[in-house]
């Protein structure tokens, strides 16, 4: 009585544990590219949170700039710099926006004419937020 596998067991397990990698990775690795825009998205709505209560409770015009090149967002209070989130390099997410800035006026509403844009992207996997004239957020 022989104990153990031959090479032909082998090969197959080995056959079917490649196929099934095959059929794997790449799902996996489109949801790690949305779970990265969805916690990019996240961010971004918490940091327009923070400009809007900063503006309230400082009673002062605050500011989000957005730098597209290197995927961040900066809060702004005058030449105060109240935070700074760097997209790029703690999702790997790409940036872009349809104005380079959004500003809050000291009661809250958004200050400035138009609505704005964000789209926040990873490979194939992207997310667009809305930011109306009032400086409401949605996704």
């Amino acid at each position: 009585m022989r104990r153990g596998a031959t090479l032909q067991e082998l090969i197959l397990v080995l056959a079917v544990v490649g196929i099934l990698g095959t059929i794997a990775i790449p799902r996996a690795v489109r949801l790690r590219y949305r779970v990265s825009v969805r916690a990019a998205a996240l961010e971004t709505i918490s940091t327009f949170a923070l400009a809007r209560r900063w503006a309230i409770s400082r009673s002062s015009r605050t500011a989000i700039t957005f730098d597209t090149a290197g995927a961040a967002l900066t809060v702004r209070s005058f030449s105060d710099t109240v935070m700074r989130r760097r997209l790029a390099s703690s999702h790997a997410v790409t940036l872009s926006a349809s104005r380079d800035s959004m500003a809050y006026a000291p009661n809250g509403l958004g200050y400035g004419a138009s609505n704005l844009t964000v789209v926040l992207r990873r490979g194939a996997a992207a997310e667009t937020l809305f930011v109306s004239r009032l400086g409401r957020v949605r996704r």
